[in-house]
């Protein structure tokens, strides 16, 4: 290891061509049994989680939502959620972690909100950067903030995903890689926090993804 963040870069390749990034689309192999005529626990689990998604993102829209924009951030969520749980495998590549995957989710994104917004409510947008009740002497520096908190959003977006997946893993390789060196009793108490780490690191897994999902649901809410 060259530094801490060297275990994280892509390694396998076949005549060049990286190879990490298929764990990307391993996810698709856990799609088919949903379109099973029978239905299992396993599909009826995910039903009901994808139903509750679709409630909430419908409130999140409000009434002048676009119907069926949600199934857009239940994808979302999903291919994220997906990804997030592959990178928790031994040898499998966490691309979630990448902020080239991340800001590639962020970035057309906001994008299409922006250009969504300022050709087809520009007067909308105009009035939403001066929040109501401001005086006239803050305005100039509202607009100024307002604009730049704009901005940044599709990169806090994405470094929020890529930081919280980089920092638990990586806490996770550290740890590990002192349990050699320890003697019985400290390794038994290595891997029990291993273990808590990996539940805490499953946790962060969802709550990311839906972090990710529900505020990329809220800044297409504003453009509306």
């Amino acid at each position: 290891m060259t530094n801490l963040f060297s275990v994280f870069d892509p390694s396998s390749s076949v005549m060049n061509l990286s190879l990490n990034w298929l764990s990307t689309f391993l996810g698709i192999l856990l799609l088919p049994t949903i379109y099973w005529l029978m239905p299992s626990r396993y599909s009826l689990i995910w039903s009901k989680i994808t139903s509750t998604l679709h409630q909430e993102f419908n409130t999140l829209l409000g009434p002048t939502g676009h119907p069926g924009s949600t199934f857009l951030f239940i994808s979302l969520f999903s291919m994220i959620v997906f990804n997030n749980f592959l990178g928790l495998f031994p040898y499998i590549f966490t691309s979630s972690s990448h902020l080239t995957f991340t800001l590639a989710l962020a970035l057309p994104l906001w994008m299409s909100f922006m250009l969504y917004g300022w050709i087809n409510h520009t007067q909308h947008m105009f009035a939403h950067l001066v929040p109501q009740g401001t005086p006239p002497v803050l305005m100039p520096f509202m607009v100024c903030i307002e604009t730049i908190s704009n901005i940044i959003r599709p990169g806090t977006l994405a470094v929020r995903l890529a930081a919280n997946m980089i920092a638990g893993h990586l806490l996770m390789t550290l740890l590990g890689n002192t349990g050699p060196s320890l003697s019985l009793t400290i390794l038994s108490f290595l891997i029990i926090g291993q273990i808590a780490l990996l539940v805490l690191e499953s946790a962060v897994a969802i709550i990311q993804s839906y972090v990710f999902a529900v505020l990329s649901t809220l800044y297409s809410s504003e453009v509306n």
